[in-house]
Order: structure tokens, then C-alpha cells, then sequence
């Protein structure tokens, strides 16, 4: 993003959710003024962003107009959402980043968007996606540089996060989707738990895999966002000392596809978090891991192909070339193979688990480096498929710099279904993370 186009970025615009939450609440602004400014920003940097599927800035701003003359029902009420376009709609198109469903109108909404809606969110728009959520480039473009990646099939949600578009945006991971775009972008990126977020009504997910995600510009936002979704309750605590902490600092096997600034961050980090007292060793993953990755093609590609085959039986033509060849890949596997594959993921999930028993959370690479000037092409999910496949709970922080000024983000990952403890123990690594940053300065 251009200093000039930062210096357009109005204070709404610029607000975050709590923030936003906090002049609403004290009727310093409106939910319609708030969504207003987005739709202003929208309107100034879309034709170069191309972030949005659709946007209908009178039925945003209806849905504010009426929730400010209303009791608040949640913590996000008449906050403006981004959705990303595999999440059905029954107010707004979802065309499933298809060129052939562009005018397709769900009767109903998806599990996820009903609870937000029904907790006073304002839908303000579908956000781009690749077709059916594969890994095939959109449009989209990187707010801050448009010649760089905004990532995978969530790319829509991030890059309106990042450019001031909206506070908070859903999308959805299979490989690296939410991470990955986090990371380029320069935002947080939250992957649960394969539970941790609301599934259902999701018409072409990958049901073992496939997880929801949030976009933010801070981990309060993820949290107060997944208390509502979840009708739980619990926040983000207070951070601890990070001498409590037992990190372990896992490379992977894909460590050779590491750019050197990636192997700077994470060098840097362990230096940080180490000379924080923070307890830091280097870990292996276990054999069954590895095992199970070798087929991990074989459960993403049988359950997507499951997924579009309907949809795409009249349409093969007009499909782009990764939806081509899931079709014809997934006929070549066979059924008792696509089980065997389920059973060695299942096999590899209870023994990462017992390497959480030595470790609280582990720290890892979000992205091989900075997001590629490459944008016709996506990048293998290096760092990311592992723990998709692994269920296991992920968070990007937008830590780091590149040394072509572009944002660099750090993961870290913890044990299935501790997401809110992810999400605390990430505030405490990045308190030392700025700390350090800001005694550099």
C-alpha cells in the first residue's frame, strides 16, 4: 500500500472491531456511518484491488440503518463483515468464485453467516475467492504492492482486511488459505480447530479437511469474533510471562523451500522469545506425519472432486485447469485407498498430539517468504497443509518485514482444541515480539 493511499485511510476506516464496538456502544458513531466508510473505501481502491465478488452498498447499508435502531444482540453487532464467496448468501449471489454460477441465489444462508447474522453482523459483501476454493489465482490483487500475491483461495478476505475495507473477514483453509493470504497481506489469520469455528451448509467443502477461518487487524478481533460464532463466552486473557512457556521450533521437512528472509524471522524469533526466558527446542514431527502428507493429495482431491462433481458435470470447459484435473485425478483413486489415506491421518493425528505433551505450542514458518511477484501461478502450502490435515488450531502474525518491505508473518500452532489458549499465548509472543522491535528502533 502507497503512503499516499495510507494517508487516505480515514479514522472509521481505520477503526477495529473493539474499537468500532466501543464508539458504537457510546453512540459516538453509528453502524451505518461506520459501514459508509467502508463502502467509501471500497469504492476508492476496489478497481485496483479487485477484492470483492459483490457488494450492494444499499442492502450494507440497510442492514446497518435497521441494526442501529435495535438492541445490540452480540459483540459484533452492526459490525460490517467481509464473506468469502463459498458461503451461501440467501440475500446476496454466491457463485463459488465460478464464472458459471455468477448469478446462482441460495435459498439460505450457511451455518456460519446465519449465526452471524442472527448476532447483528453486517453482511457487507461476498469477497473473491478462486473457483470452488482451489488452488488457482484470482484476481486479487496484494494492497501493498498490486504486482505481488495476496495468496490462495481466501486471498478476497484478506486483502479487504488489510486495505481498510472492513475490520474483520471469514474465509476458509484446506491447504494454506487463511495463513498463507494473512501472511502476504500483512494481517492476523485464524485457523482453528477442524471444530473450532461453525461448518455446515458449505456446499463444495472437503469435510475431513476444509476449516472456516478469520481475517482481523488484532487477536482481540479473532477472539470476540469466535466467542460469538461459538456462543462461548471466554475471551482472550490476560498474556503470561513468557518464562511459562515450552515452545518447540519445528522447520519441516519443506525447510529447504524456505526464502533466507523466512530463515532470518524464524532465527530471530527463537532468539526473542529465548532471550525472554521463554523455553525454546528444536522438534521433530513424528514418521506417521510424513507418511500420511504423501497422501494427502489423494483426500483432498477424492473429497473435492466429490464436492463439484454435480455442479461442474455440464460444465467441464469451462472449469479451470485445477478443477480439470481433481476431476480426472480423483477417478484414478481408488476408494480403498482414499479410506487407507483417512486411517493414516487419523494414525498421525493422536501421535502429534503426544507431542504436545512435552510443548505448549509450537513456532513454524506461515509462508516460504514474501508474498511472489508470481501472480498467475499459487504456491505449494508448504508450511501449512500439515496442520490443516493435522486439525490442529494456527495463527499468523503480521511480525515481521521482508527485505522488499513486504509484510512476513509468523505461525504458531497449537494442540486440537485449544484455540482460545492459542490465541492468549499469541498475545504474550507478540508483546515480546514488539517489544524487541520497538527497543531496535
Amino acid at each position: 500500500m502507497s503512503t499516499s493511499d495510507k494517508d487516505q485511510i480515514t479514522e472509521l476506516q481505520g477503526f477495529s472491531a473493539a474499537q468500532a464496538r466501543i464508539e458504537i456502544d457510546q453512540r459516538n458513531i453509528s453502524s451505518e456511518e461506520l459501514v459508509r466508510a467502508c463502502l467509501d473505501r471500497i469504492e476508492l481502491r476496489e478497481k485496483k484491488l479487485n477484492a470483492w465478488a459483490f457488494i450492494d452498498p444499499e442492502l450494507a447499508i440497510s442492514q446497518a440503518r435497521k441494526l442501529d435502531g435495535e438492541k445490540k444482540r452480540s459483540e459484533i453487532h452492526g459490525i460490517p463483515i467481509g464473506i468469502k464467496d463459498i458461503y451461501d448468501t440467501f440475500d446476496m449471489p454466491t457463485a463459488y468464485g465460478t464464472s458459471f454460477m455468477k448469478d446462482h441465489k441460495p435459498n439460505r444462508d450457511s451455518n456460519w453467516v446465519s449465526i452471524l447474522r442472527s448476532a447483528g453482523a453486517v453482511l457487507i459483501g461476498k469477497t473473491k475467492t478462486t473457483e470452488f476454493a482451489n488452488a488457482f489465482p484470482t484476481t486479487t490483487r496484494n494492497p501493498h504492492n498490486l504486482s505481488r500475491s495476496p495468496g490462495a483461495s481466501s486471498s478476497g478476505s484478506a486483502a479487504a482486511v488489510a486495505d481498510f475495507m472492513v475490520p474483520l473477514a471469514i474465509g476458509s483453509q484446506t491447504g494454506g488459505s487463511i495463513i498463507r493470504p494473512a501472511a502476504y497481506c500483512g494481517v492476523y489469520g485464524y485457523k482453528p480447530s477442524i471444530e473450532g469455528l461453525p461448518k455446515g451448509g458449505v456446499r463444495h467443502a472437503k469435510p475431513s479437511i476444509d476449516t472456516p477461518g478469520i481475517f482481523s487487524r488484532s487477536i482481540n478481533d479473532i477472539s470476540v469474533l469466535r466467542s460469538v460464532s461459538m456462543n462461548d463466552p471466554s475471551q482472550v486473557s490476560t498474556a503470561s510471562e513468557l518464562s511459562s512457556l515450552r515452545l518447540g521450533l519445528c522447520h519441516t521437512e519443506h525447510w529447504k523451500h524456505a526464502m533466507p528472509e523466512t530463515k532470518n524471522i524464524i532465527k530471530e524469533t527463537t532468539e526473542i522469545l529465548s532471550k525472554h526466558g521463554a523455553s525454546v527446542e528444536n522438534i521433530q514431527l513424528p514418521d506417521e506425519v510424513s507418511e500420511v502428507m504423501e497422501e494427502f493429495s489423494v483426500i483432498v482431491t477424492s473429497e473435492d472432486a466429490r464436492a463439484i462433481s454435480e455442479d461442474c458435470a455440464k460444465q467441464y470447459e469451462n472449469l479451470n485447469p485445477w478443477s480439470q484435473r481433481v476431476l480426472k485425478e480423483a477417478s484414478e483413486f481408488s476408494e480403498s485407498r482414499y479410506q487407507n489415506a483417512k486411517l493414516l491421518a487419523e494414525k498421525a493425528r493422536e501421535r502429534i498430539n503426544q507431542v504436545f505433551k512435552n510443548i505448549d505450542f509450537i513456532i513454524t514458518p506461515a509462508t516460504r517468504g514474501e508474498a511472489p511477484l508470481d501472480i498467475e501461478s499459487v504456491e505449494p502450502s508448504y508450511f501449512n497443509s500439515v496442520w490443516t490435515l493435522m486439525h490442529l488450531p494456527c495463527i499468523s502474525l503480521p511480525a515481521f518485514t521482508g527485505p522488499n518491505g513486504m509484510p512476513l508473518g509468523l505461525q504458531i500452532v497449537g494442540s486440537i482444541n485449544d484455540d482460545l489458549r492459542l490465541l492468549t499465548e499469541a498475545k504474550t509472543i507478540e508483546n515480546a515480539l514488539n517489544s524487541h522491535n520497538h527497543q531496535e528502533q
